[in-house]
């Protein structure tokens, strides 16, 4: 699956020719949606804002005007970011601010959340969860969960509900507060393990992967019926094939695979890697809407069924849509995570 050869981003996404091609990057889409220095009004949060999508996620959407805070483990790497990001662009005066936190711990969460909110003034327009680990061996965070599903989904979604009463204050009619969750094309490797979140019997780390980024579908798609009457909207998406350190636990299976003729025509550069990100975040044409699965700047129909590396398939699985499931994961949340929802 392609998506909608109406999209303006169809054309050029049908013959990829690899990193640096014609498909877009994420300041092309800030670009094509005229929207530099227009945002100096709005204030974002970029998780896992480091390094690679991340920080280029932080980049492209500090060239709005924006005020951008970008949550990170490493404060030194984080500084690093923020500096290259003014000296990429020297006349762009918009603050850059980085929140201390990690992603394994919810305490750490809960205190960045705080810090975050009392920095920002309680305003927030656009929460990018971006951050997440993958493939990695098997362990439990120290608040019992296991590591990927605790870090790409559960932390996510503590932090949204620390946040989402500035989304929802922050939200006007000419721009509906935004979630964006990074899922991945990986999603199809695992449906969300209802009895057994932990997998405490048959551990394979990339079932775990997918276990957590459909988790993270789940949450886009129930946010947008929980509160997009209420001017608060998300969608999810695959970035697409980038060369990152997210592979690292597999590094020995991933990097003959770039070698591969098809695989290395879909490769993105990081800031390609960043623009379906960027592209959910600020397009106009997805303003007030949201609950879909997007790839390459384009709502993804379903997966068409040929799995394999060499198949141009970025599809949603048969499970990505699934109310029930997804009402039953959000209960389960808000006991794991310890909130009583309003």
């Amino acid at each position: 699956m392609l998506g909608s050869p109406t999209s303006r981003y169809y054309s050029v996404h049908t013959s990829p020719r690899g990193a640096n091609d014609a498909r877009p990057t994420a300041l092309g889409i800030v670009n094509d949606e005229k929207l530099e220095g227009k945002w100096d009004d709005k204030t974002i949060m970029v998780t896992g804002g480091s390094a690679f999508v991340g920080a280029e996620t932080a980049r492209a959407l500090h060239a709005t005007g924006a005020t951008v805070y970008i949550t990170v483990r490493d404060t030194v790497k984080g500084q690093k970011v923020i500096d290259d990001i003014f000296k990429s662009d020297p006349t762009n005066k918009a603050p850059v601010r980085m929140i201390a936190m990690a992603l394994d711990d919810f305490d750490s969460v809960r205190q960045g959340a705080e810090a975050f909110l009392k920095q920002s003034g309680n305003k927030l327009n656009l929460l990018v969860c971006n951050a997440g680990v993958m493939a990695t061996p098997y362990a439990l965070t120290r608040d019992g969960y296991e590591t990927q599903f605790a870090t790409n989904y559960l932390s996510h979604f503590l932090l949204f509900q620390l946040l989402r009463p500035a989304l929802l204050a922050s939200s006007t009619l000419a721009y509906n507060s935004r979630v964006v969750m990074v899922a991945s094309e990986s999603h199809r490797m695992g449906e969300v393990r209802f009895e057994d979140y932990n997998f405490t019997e048959g551990y394979h780390p990339m079932k775990a992967y997918g276990q957590s980024k459909t988790a993270t579908i789940y949450m886009a798609n129930t946010i947008d019926r929980r509160f997009g009457a209420e001017g608060l909207h998300a969608l999810s998406l695959h970035p697409g094939a980038i060369r990152s350190n997210l592979t690292m636990h597999v590094r020995k299976l991933a990097e003959p695979m770039w070698e591969i003729p098809s695989v290395k025509a879909r490769e993105k550069t990081v800031a390609q890697g960043a623009a379906t990100t960027v592209y959910a975040g600020i397009s106009k044409e997805w303003e007030g809407k949201g609950g879909r699965y997007f790839s390459n700047c384009m709502e993804m129909g379903p997966f068409q069924g040929k799995e394999g590396i060499v198949v141009m398939d970025e599809g949603y699985a048969p499970w990505a849509y699934d109310r029930a499931k997804e009402d039953k994961l959000w209960v389960d949340s808000l006991k794991m995570v310890g909130i009583e929802e309003c």
